[in-house]
């Protein structure tokens, strides 16, 4: 089997199937919330808004790459709860997470919710032409932009349901409570990029451009190559973490939005970027082809994630096409090889969460749920088909 044979097999008999046939809530609507990593389904666990649209955007894509009829109808189960459930009639935005029956219990509008929110609406209008998927993407892009700090550049955090100040802006528990912070930042620009493909408005390019600008002048540590992690207000650094994951990712991402705005100095520059800080983000790829997680303070977390695996191979042939190094290639093929041997279910389907250092699986955390979807490796999968 060729390696973009390998890659389409995976998606479309593993990872698309699984959340075809195990996820649908039959019952309340839209996805259960959470499938732990023993395959037990919770069917009254919380629904999250990053899930969702993570479904529908990558459903979307499926379905424009192979026209599968069940990809489309699994696209539009996400894209009407969306709709239906998570989208604030009354003040805008998407809610932060539901209940089971899909009853708004956390309304708060996590910045990172709303990109992802406005990447899989732009997805869905890219795929079927639905217009009112496309003006909910535009909708929220103007409520995003009411968040840009038009004094020092990027975006807040979080605000209450009502688009004011809020204390604790934390994307999840183990996040710094800070104002600004790479990921989100990360995501808007991903989300950005995806929406200039649907929509010519010079008002999404400069915002764009801008978030582009903040990476390399407030996010890049110039002398590391890392991306650091978490600022105040101000973009004083709040943090000493390196993620390795969030570096690779942010690398070839930053890559597709300056190729999306089409200025040849722009992209060129940002090659440059983009292979610095792949380069930097080798530091955490182990001689057995997994990239580890973290490191904080010298402090090392040797798990390899699922998704920092997904990265690290999208990432990698990205560098290796801009570059024509073709030892980047043959890293990403290692670490794909890695992900066979260690990170698929071939049991139930889907990949586990992670595996630990001496490649036993992490059962612990979900297979599906609020922060792990089929999004990162359904992506790789289908980037990889396009760039073999």
């Amino acid at each position: 089997m060729d390696l973009k044979t390998e890659f389409e097999t995976e998606l479309t008999t593993n990872i698309l199937p699984f959340w075809i046939n195990k996820t649908q809530d039959n019952e309340n609507g839209g996805f259960y919330g959470r499938i732990d990593g023993n395959d037990v389904i919770y069917k009254e666990a919380n629904k999250g808004a990053i899930m969702n649209a993570r479904i529908l955007w990558t459903f979307s894509v499926a379905y424009r790459m192979f026209k599968q009829p069940v990809y489309l109808e699994m696209a539009t189960r996400a894209y009407n709860y969306l709709n239906e459930f998570f989208i604030d009639t009354m003040w805008g935005g998407v809610f932060w997470e539901l209940d089971s029956a899909g009853n708004p219990i956390n309304r708060k509008k996590q910045l990172y919710a709303q990109a992802f929110a406005l990447f899989g609406y732009s997805e869905y209008y890219r795929t079927t032409g639905e217009e009112f998927a496309l003006e909910q993407a535009k909708e929220i892009f103007l409520l995003l932009d009411q968040c840009y700090d038009r004094n020092l550049g990027g975006y807040f955090e979080a605000f209450s349901d009502k688009w004011s100040y809020i204390e604790d802006m934390r994307l999840s528990k183990k996040d710094a409570n800070e104002r600004k912070t790479m990921n989100t930042h990360l995501h808007i620009m991903e989300s950005f990029t995806n929406l200039c493909c649907v929509w010519d408005d010079e008002r999404v390019k400069k915002a764009l451009e801008n978030i582009i600008n903040t990476f390399t002048e407030r996010i890049l540590d110039k002398q590391t190559n890392h991306l650091n992690l978490f600022f105040d207000k101000n973009w004083s650094l709040k943090s000493s973490t390196v993620s390795y994951g969030h570096d690779i990712e942010a690398a070839w991402l930053l890559y597709e939005a300056a190729k999306v705005l089409g200025k040849k100095e722009l992209i060129d520059s940002i090659k440059e970027v983009t292979l610095k800080i792949i380069d930097s983000s080798l530091e955490g790829l182990e001689s057995d082809g997994g990239m580890i997680y973290e490191k904080t303070d010298g402090i090392v977390d040797t798990e390899r994630h699922w998704w920092v695996q997904a990265e690290a191979v999208i990432g990698l042939m990205y560098a290796w096409k801009i570059s024509g190094n073709i030892t980047y290639r043959e890293k990403a093929f290692k670490v794909w090889e890695y992900i066979k041997r260690y990170i698929i279910d071939y049991e139930n389907g889907e990949w586990f969460w992670g595996c630990y250092a001496d490649g036993k699986p992490n059962r612990k955390d979900d297979k599906a749920g609020f922060w792990k979807c089929c999004y990162h490796n359904g992506r790789m999968c289908m980037e990889m088909i396009n760039l073999l």
